[in-house]
């Protein structure tokens, strides 16, 4: 079983930045494969972005490359999407999950043990 808590979100303007946080525990963090999610009302929750074990590989939607960065923090069990020139199309709620070994990063059935998430509102 894996725990996981999302922080970071709130309110913010267009252009403005913001820090999502997934703290995570019961099993070896380090040897997890963890993405984030969102899910604006009315859409499918859609992948965001994606980070290694080891946090030496990360991919990344379209839509957010450039302005998002995934990181993680093995010693503090955290995982972390920092999120840059946010754009009112990028509110949502967002979420943390565990990649299974042998799904595929960019699809949200691939993840087991979502955190309950939170929620980024960027005003225009």
């Amino acid at each position: 079983q894996v725990q996981l808590v999302e922080s970071g979100g709130g309110l913010v303007q267009a252009g403005g930045s913001l820090r999502l946080c997934c703290a995570g525990s019961g099993r070896t963090f380090s040897r997890l494969i963890m993405g984030w999610f969102r899910q604006a009302p009315g859409k499918e929750r859609e992948f965001v972005a994606t980070i290694s074990e080891s946090g030496g590989k990360t991919f990344y939607a379209d839509s957010v490359k450039g302005r998002f960065t995934i990181s993680r923090d093995n010693g503090k069990n955290t995982v972390y999407l920092q999120m840059n020139n946010l754009k009112p199309e990028d509110t949502a709620v967002y979420y943390c999950a565990v990649l299974r070994s042998s799904g595929l990063y960019y699809t949200a059935g691939s993840y087991d043990y979502w955190g309950q998430g939170t929620q980024v509102t960027v005003s225009s």
